[in-house]
């Protein structure tokens, strides 16, 4: 796998109101949409009853691109400037570790480095620069039934 980058709009409740508005303004078509509800329960941090069905990620094609789109639901909303964000993809963890390492100099951690039902590495960093970056590793296919 090679990298990729991806543009990520991190929005306060209303991603389904953005994505609307980009399949009629740029003819973006979903290919992905899951809802913080649909995702698996997690008794440490449990999700609040009025975040179940905002967009946890969801993914539009434009032309041959892609765009990230989900609603955040952090204690911090999103403000101008930190709405756009880049996502890199990578091919391992130890990619992913030594990205959000050096992007961590000068820098500040948003969320750590860590495994989550989804990917075995996403952590969230805001540059020396001010730019807010997610570093994400994806899973394995699944095998037999069960995520790798």
């Amino acid at each position: 796998m090679t990298f990729q980058v991806t543009p990520f709009i991190a929005l306060n409740g209303n991603a389904r109101e953005a994505i609307q508005f980009y399949e009629s303004a740029l003819e973006a078509k979903v290919v992905f949409m899951q809802t913080f509800g649909e995702g698996p329960e997690d008794p440490s941090h449990p999700l609040p009853t009025h975040a179940k069905d905002l967009v946890a990620h969801a993914v539009l094609k434009i032309g041959e691109a892609e765009l990230f789109v989900a609603d955040s639901i952090s204690d911090n909303p999103n403000e101008t400037g930190n709405r756009l964000q880049i996502c890199i993809t990578t091919p391992d963890t130890r990619t992913s570790a030594r990205f959000f390492d050096a992007l961590l100099e000068g820098g500040q951690v948003v969320m750590p480095l860590q495994e989550v039902y989804f990917s075995p590495a996403l952590g969230i960093v805001t540059d020396r620069f001010g730019i807010t970056i997610q570093i994400f590793t994806p899973r394995d296919e699944v095998k037999d039934g069960t995520v790798q």
